[in-house]
């Protein structure tokens, strides 16, 4: 069984700066905490920019409880019109599907459109996966409105 969650919001920033930002792993912690913390699984640091392909990340609730892998699989499909998306076609051995898309849209007054879907398959656990998407998008969507309303100050070092 497939259910698809979709949030959406206004973002206090460009389009072009939302795009740029959306390929870091940077934000990615930054937005997820303290939710869900993810450390890479094997030697090899995440890349500073996100680049097309797979990688896997161990993940934490609250950042201590373990809850096992995911693959985050990153693609860029093609835009429609002025709309652009990244793409994290995920899985793991807890959530057989984690099909996220993120879209992003320039608004005529400078802002930006922003929308996560994600299309989830955890067999007898999408019910709670789906709850918890819910909860876990709603975040994401608040610190990114957070970070662009302040110029994105907290990921500058």
């Amino acid at each position: 069984m497939v259910v698809t969650v979709t949030l959406s919001t206004r973002l206090a920033c460009t389009a072009d700066e939302a795009w740029e930002r959306v390929h870091t792993s940077a934000l990615l912690m930054h937005v997820a905490a303290p939710l869900i913390r993810f450390t890479p699984k094997g030697r090899a640091a995440f890349p500073a920019i996100w680049q097309p392909g797979e990688y896997r990340a161990w993940m934490w609730l609250f950042g201590l409880i373990p809850i096992g892998w995911q693959a985050i699989v990153i693609s860029e499909p093609p835009p429609e019109g002025a709309t652009r998306f990244v793409r994290d076609n995920g899985y793991g051995p807890l959530i057989r599907r984690w099909d996220h898309w993120i879209a992003i849209t320039p608004l005529d007054d400078g802002t930006t459109h922003y929308v996560d879907r994600v299309d989830i398959d955890a067999g007898l656990l999408t019910p709670l996966i789906v709850a918890f998407a819910r909860v876990f998008y709603a975040h994401r969507q608040r610190r990114w409105r957070e970070l662009a309303r302040t110029g994105f100050a907290a990921l500058k070092g």
